[in-house]
């Protein structure tokens, strides 16, 4: 029973094919049990491409009510549903806007752009445009999570919150470790067996959250995916 329930996990490793999202009410069941962690912090979502990450829209369109200082997202290849959902490079010629480039966009503010009484995606969108303390920008390297740039937005980072790609759960929360940094990641509960993540869990240095039922992720194309509880 228990192998055919993780066979999907299974599959995506061997493939190396992480490219599931995690659903917004999973983030949100979690994350509200420490919103007062995050007043006056840095948040770093280090797996999450802002076309499609469910992360960086929780943490953007909850900028002011959790008090963040800043808000920091990179992703790896570019995203595969790019423009469908947030259209963000559009003073850029088309064959540049599907490439697939690796980015990061950083917001120090939210305000209401569009004077609708409101703030939300929308408004961090025109302020890209317009607003020189937030700014979306492509990286110079790959934009892997292990690459310069990453690192050094690691050492900026107060606490880094992402579902990291199964394929490279070990490394990730290694590489938090060793730069001795807070962090919330919703994972596959089949890493709590990693030799590695365990002796954490041991240590009392990384403890599993107040949910443990997000079962489904999103892929690329819309479909939901059981992939098993999360850590």
């Amino acid at each position: 029973m228990k192998q055919n329930k993780n066979k999907n996990l299974h599959a995506a490793k061997a493939a190396k094919n992480d490219e599931f999202y995690t659903q917004l009410s999973d983030i949100e069941n979690e994350l509200r049990h420490y919103w007062s962690h995050f007043k006056d912090k840095i948040i770093y979502c280090n797996c999450d491409d802002p076309y499609e990450s469910n992360f960086f829209k929780y943490f953007a369109m909850r900028f002011n009510g959790l008090g963040l200082k800043k808000l920091i997202a990179t992703c790896y290849i570019g995203s595969p549903i790019a423009n469908t959902e947030m259209i963000l490079f559009d003073n850029e010629p088309v064959e540049n806007k599907t490439t697939k480039v690796p980015h990061k966009i950083i917001i120090n503010e939210l305000t209401d752009e569009n004077n609708d009484t409101a703030e939300d995606l929308q408004d961090i969108v025109l302020s890209l445009s317009k607003n020189k303390n937030n700014t979306l920008t492509r990286l110079k390297g790959d934009g892997e999570l292990r690459s310069e740039e990453g690192r050094e937005l690691l050492k900026e980072a107060d606490i880094v919150c992402t579902n990291p790609p199964f394929s490279l759960f070990r490394e990730f929360v290694a590489q938090l470790v060793e730069n001795e940094k807070q962090f919330l990641i919703l994972g596959n509960m089949n890493a709590i067996s990693y030799k590695e993540t365990f002796k954490l869990i041991k240590d009392n240095k990384m403890w599993l959250g107040y949910v443990t039922g997000a079962r489904d992720y999103i892929k690329p194309d819309g479909t939901i995916q059981t992939m098993g509880n999360t850590c």
